[in-house]
């Protein structure tokens, strides 16, 4: 089975292309293939898969197997993905994801791509929580990119045992469904800096929709503009929310790792 590793900050996942079909039982293949010691290595699965409502349909999986409904990093390397792999000569596409449609555009000119713009949904906010983790309160703010979120201020997350705090926050009994957590901190108006505990795959170097949900709290809090950068372990992410009730827009690369062919 041909299989591609692609990364968008270092959150890296493996590609199949199942517009032809797909292996059986995709969750124990996400777990086998995610291995780092066993396997390709990776944050999870995500696979190419026809679509009625766009050009493509994104269909992914957590490290653990679990179903992801949206990842902004994943949807960035599959937009490059069947640009490269010559599924479409478009470089405006429509993206069907669990968590609804996404339009993205290729920037580059020629064959080349220097950066994927995604427009990345209507983000919900909903009121802060406070929750304990780690013998700690925390206050949590709820944000929906089409996939749950949990965004935490503090003073420097450089600082934080995400080990130990991650995984209560993610599995706490007021999300029956889980979670991804951003742990936030905002050195000025148009920067964020964050780490993110994703759901279902633990700390990972960068998060697209994390970024997103981080923003939309912020602004709501009223501590940064509108426009900013993300800066994650990972690498650095664009970031605009034009207005409330309008579509966040997220910048930021695409690249291949590898490819290769994966006995199944």
């Amino acid at each position: 089975m041909r299989f591609t590793k692609m990364q968008g900050l270092g959150n890296d996942y493996i590609y199949l292309n199942g517009l032809d079909g797909l292996p059986a039982d995709l969750p124990a293949l996400a777990r086998r293939m995610s291995d780092r010691h066993f396997g390709v290595g990776g944050d999870g699965l995500i696979c190419i898969c026809p679509s009625r409502r766009g050009d493509f349909r994104m269909e992914m999986y957590n490290a653990d197997g679990s179903r992801g409904e949206m990842c902004g990093n994943g949807i960035r390397c599959l937009g490059r993905y069947v640009f490269d792999h010559h599924l479409t000569s478009r470089r405006a596409l429509a993206i069907e994801t669990d968590g609804g449609l996404r339009t993205l555009e290729l920037l580059g000119t020629g064959r080349e791509i220097s950066a994927v713009r995604v427009h990345m949904g209507v983000p919900a906010v909903g009121v802060p929580l406070a929750l304990e983790a780690g013998g700690t309160m925390w206050q949590l703010t709820p944000v929906s990119m089409g996939n749950p979120h949990g965004v935490v201020f503090v003073e420097d997350p450089a600082t934080l045992e995400l080990a130990w705090l991650g995984p209560p926050l993610e599995r706490h009994p007021a999300f029956p469904t889980g979670i991804n957590v951003e742990f936030v901190t905002c050195p000025d108006r148009n920067t964020l800096r964050l780490r993110v505990w994703e759901r279902g795959s633990g700390e990972t170097l960068a998060c697209g929709t994390g970024a997103c949900a981080a923003l939309a709290a912020a602004v709501g809090q009223g501590r940064t503009e509108r426009q900013a950068v993300a800066e994650l372990p990972g690498g650095r992410l664009e970031l605009f929310w034009p207005d409330d009730g309008q579509e966040m827009v997220m910048t930021g690369p695409a690249e291949t790792v590898f490819e290769g062919d994966y006995l199944v």
